[in-house]
């Protein structure tokens, strides 16, 4: 399994990279759009929307919504949504944590995961896209963002199977300890230490470990959330686009979560007015 997913991110990484870097921002958004309605389609179908017709129209809602956000991308109101929306997130993480050792229902139907996709997935597109154009070195901020992601998953993985005793969430994931996590933090102190180096990064050295700590926190949040979920409905998966990897939500579950909080944490201390 572990040579399926090194496979399938060697293969999809050089591509993620180029299109961060390389793309405009209008077809940047418009890749991600469609990034984030294959992870809608998981999500609604996790959350008991088994029809076509039903997931169709929770669909185009969420293609609808996220076409609203750019079409009024320059309204200041959105700043205070996006600053509303890492709240939820940075809220969510602290009673997931706790959650950790509550067991869990199984349903077929979880409408208010349904409403949450609704909510969460299109202000984590309009995240990204807005940080993507948010200076001249959006593009580079976006994916220093990823690779901070990245480096905690793995640091967090790789940390825990060396070091990991003691649980952090047995029932939403069993596999993760807080060995791992305090090793994605201590990752995220490396990340700042390069990215400071690398990138123009419009915020200074604390405001920038500070940042680092509370995305990588949240990150795992938006893992937990989805490992919520899937136990809810039953399944490992959220799908099997992705070898290895499972489905596109299982791939991005810590993106999603993060991005709103890196942009409103950049807007809160000065990075850019977003």
């Amino acid at each position: 399994m572990l040579k399926l997913r090194v496979i399938t991110v060697l293969l999809l990484a050089p591509l993620v990279i180029l299109g961060v870097l390389k793309l405009s921002n209008p077809m940047f958004s418009g890749a991600l759009l469609l990034v984030i309605l294959l992870c809608g389609n998981e999500w609604a179908r996790l959350a008991g929307l088994r029809g076509i017709a039903e997931r169709l129209f929770y669909l185009l809602s969420m293609a609808g919504l996220m076409i609203g956000l750019w079409l009024n991308a320059s309204d200041p109101v959105l700043n205070l949504a996006i600053l509303a929306i890492a709240g939820i997130w940075m809220g969510m993480t602290a009673a997931l944590f706790v959650w950790g050792r509550k067991p869990l229902q199984q349903v077929s139907n979880q409408p208010v995961v349904a409403l949450f996709g609704l909510m969460l997935l299109p202000f984590a597109w309009f995240s990204l896209s807005r940080l993507h154009l948010s200076s001249e070195v959006g593009p580079q901020l976006t994916l220093a963002l990823l690779f901070l992601i990245w480096l905690a998953d793995t640091a967090a993985y790789f940390g825990g199977k060396r070091f990991g005793r003691n649980k952090l969430s047995p029932v939403l994931s069993p596999n993760k300890t807080w060995e791992g996590f305090f090793s994605a933090m201590l990752s995220a102190l490396l990340w700042v230490v390069v990215v400071k180096q690398l990138i123009a990064v419009p915020v200074g050295y604390v405001s920038l470990t500070a940042i680092a700590l509370i995305v990588a926190s949240v990150s795992v949040a938006g893992d937990l959330f989805e490992s919520m979920v899937k136990r809810r409905a039953g399944e490992k998966d959220s799908g099997r686009l992705l070898p290895g990897h499972g489905g596109v939500w299982d791939r991005i579950d810590s993106l999603v979560s993060a991005a709103p909080v890196f942009l409103a944490l950049m807007i809160m201390l000065g990075g850019f007015d977003g």
